[in-house]
C-alpha cells in the first residue's frame, strides 16, 4: 500500500494521523537534490590527504587556544549534577577503565568515557561557539582525541591535526544546513557533533578514502539532539552522545563496517532528511584554504551566545554609573530575532533555565556585574531582588541587528535615562578573548577542582599541545587527585 492510499484508507476510518504535517515538507521548501556532486567522497579524499604541515601558524594557535578553553569548562564541569547522574548510570554497565574524566578520579571505558566529558564540558554552557551555525565545536570532538590518546599513542601535531579538521568537517557540514535544519527543531551542535567526533577519530585512525567515507555515514545515520531540550540537562547529553556516536562510527569503520558512501547528500541521506535546504558547496568549497575554526569563539558569560550582548551592555553601565537594582525603574532591550527564539524564558526555576532567559540575563548582569557560572545558580534565579529587575525587563525584537549585537536602555527612578549598544560582545570573533583572559577562565573554573599548580601545569600542556610527543599526558593532567 502506498503512503497515498495509507492516508485516505485511514482519514475514511475516522484516523487522526497527527505526524503526517511533520513527514509532508511545505510546498515551499526546497526540493531535494537527487544526484548533487560526490559530497562525502569529496569531503574524505581532502581530510585523509590532510596533514599537520599544512596548517598555518594562526590556525594551530587557534585549535591550542580552543584546547584550553574547552579543557577549563569541561574540569568546572565535572562536579555537576548531570555529570553525577550520568556517571552513576553508565557505572553499573562499564568496561575497563581506559580513559579519564576530566576532574575527576573515576577513569571509565572510552566510549563511556567521551559521553562524560562530552556532558561536563557543555553542562555550563560555556564552551565555544562558532556564532555563523551556533555549533559548539570542540565539545563532541575534543572528548573523543582525548580518550583516544590514552589508549594509543598519538603526538601532539597528530592531535591538534585530528582537532582541526574535525571542527572542520563538523562546521561545514552545520553552515550547509544552517539555519533551515535549526528552524526544523534540531541543536546544531548535536546533530552534526557526530561528523565531527568520527573524523577526528577517523585521522588518528589514519582510516583510507573509503573508511572515512563509511565513517562519516555512520556518522550521518546518528544525528543526536532536539531544541525542546535547551534549559535541562539533555542539552549537555546532545554534544556527549555525539562524541560517543562518532567514536562509535569511526571504530566499527576501521573494522571494515560499511555504511552508504553518499551519507551526506543522497536523496535519503543526512542532509535531505534533516533540513529543508541545502548548500552542498559550503562543504567542498575552498578546503584548504580556509579553515572553520579561525570563527571559533569564546565565552565570557556562562550562558547562550546570543544573549551576551545584553550582559555585556548592562555590565558596561552597571560598572560605568554604579547602579543598583533599586535605582531601576525600567530595562529595554532592542535585540536580534534569535535572542526570543532561544531565551524568551521570563520565569526561569533552575540555575540552567536562567541560562535561557535574556530578562534573568539582564537582571544578573546589574546585580552581579558579572554573569559566570556562580550566577546561574537556583538561589540566585530565585532571589527576589534579582527576580524584582528582571520583571522591569521589557524586549523589542529588531532584525536589523547581527546577533552580537543588542542596544540597552535604563530607565532610572529619578528619570535619567542610560544607552549602550553594542556593536560586537566581547568574546566574538570581532572582540574576542585574549590569551590572559582565557587563562583567568581557566583557573577560575579549575579553583575548586585542580591544585593551582597542577591547573597551571595543565595550562602549559594545552598551550604547548602540538610539540607533545604524548597528547594523553592532557587528559591525564586533567584528573583529580
Amino acid at each position: 500500500m502506498n503512503r497515498r492510499s495509507f492516508m485516505r484508507r485511514t482519514a475514511a476510518a475516522g484516523t487522526v494521523i497527527a505526524s503526517a504535517p511533520v513527514i509532508v515538507a511545505p510546498a515551499n521548501a526546497a526540493e531535494p537534490t537527487t544526484n548533487p556532486q560526490k559530497v562525502t567522497q569529496t569531503l574524505s579524499r581532502y581530510l585523509v590527504a590532510a596533514r599537520f604541515e599544512d596548517l598555518p601558524e594562526p590556525i594551530r594557535k587557534e585549535a591550542t587556544r580552543s584546547l584550553l578553553n574547552w579543557i577549563g569548562v569541561a574540569v568546572g564541569g565535572s562536579r555537576h549534577e548531570a555529570v553525577e547522574i550520568a556517571l552513576a548510570t553508565v557505572t553499573l554497565f562499564a568496561g575497563p577503565p581506559q580513559a579519564t574524566i576530566l576532574g575527576r578520579k573515576e577513569r571509565l571505558d572510552i566510549m563511556n568515557v567521551v559521553l562524560l566529558n562530552g556532558i561536563s564540558s557543555h553542562v555550563f554552557d560555556f564552551d565555544d561557539t562558532d556564532l555563523t551555525t551556533a555549533v559548539h565545536p570542540s565539545a563532541p570532538v575534543i572528548p573523543v582525541l582525548l580518550a583516544l590518546a590514552e589508549t594509543r599513542k598519538v603526538s601532539g601535531p597528530d592531535f591538534i591535526n585530528a582537532m582541526v579538521l574535525g571542527i572542520e568537517a563538523e562546521c561545514r557540514v552545520a553552515r550547509a544546513v544552517t539555519p533551515t535544519m535549526q528552524d526544523v527543531g534540531w541543536h546544531a551542535t548535536g546533530s552534526v557533533g557526530a561528523f565531527g567526533a568520527a573524523v577526528g577519530a577517523g585521522k588518528l585512525l589514519n582510516l583510507d578514502e573509503t573508511r572515512m567515507s563509511h565513517a562519516i555515514g555512520l556518522a550521518a545515520t546518528q544525528p543526536v539532539g532536539l531544541r525542546e531540550m535547551f534549559g535541562s540537562m539533555t542539552k549537555s547529553f546532545h554534544p556527549g552522545r555525539a562524541a560517543q556516536n562518532g567514536l562509535l562510527a569511526a571504530l566499527l569503520a576501521e573494522k571494515g563496517y560499511t555504511s552508504s558512501l553518499r551519507g551526506i547528500e543522497a536523496k535519503r541521506g543526512w542532509a535531505n532528511v534533516l533540513s529543508t535546504a541545502r548548500d552542498y558547496a559550503v562543504i567542498t568549497d575552498d578546503l584548504g584554504k580556509h579553515w572553520e575554526i579561525s570563527r571559533n569563539s569564546y565565552k565570557p558569560f556562562a550562558c547562550g551566545l546570543v544573549v551576551h550582548p545584553v550582559i555585556d551592555g548592562c555590565i558596561q553601565l552597571r560598572d560605568e554609573n554604579k547602579l543598583t537594582a533599586a535605582a531601576i525603574d525600567r530595562i529595554d532591550l532592542a535585540i536580534h530575532p534569535i535572542v526570543l527564539e532561544l531565551t524568551s524564558n521570563r520565569t526561569p526555576r533552575t540555575g540552567l533555565e536562567g541560562k535561557f532567559s535574556v530578562y534573568y540575563a539582564a537582571a544578573i548582569a546589574i546585580v552581579a556585574g558579572r554573569a559566570g557560572e556562580a550566577q546561574f545558580t537556583g538561589a540566585l534565579v530565585r532571589d527576589p531582588t534579582v527576580i524584582a529587575l528582571r520583571d522591569k525587563v521589557q524586549t523589542t525584537v529588531d532584525p536589523s541587528l547581527s546577533q552580537d549585537q543588542a542596544r540597552i536602555k535604563v530607565t532610572l527612578k529619578d528619570g535619567r535615562v542610560l544607552d549602550r549598544f553594542i556593536e560586537h560582545a566581547v568574546g566574538s570573533v570581532e572582540n574576542p578573548m585574549s590569551d590572559a583572559q582565557l587563562d583567568a577562565k581557566f583557573a577560575d573554573l579549575a579553583v575548586d577542582i585542580l591544585s593551582a599548580d597542577r591547573a597551571r601545569h595543565l595550562m602549559k600542556l594545552c598551550r604547548d599541545a602540538e610539540h607533545l610527543t604524548d597528547a594523553g599526558e592532557i587528559a591525564r593532567a586533567a584528573a583529580a587527585t
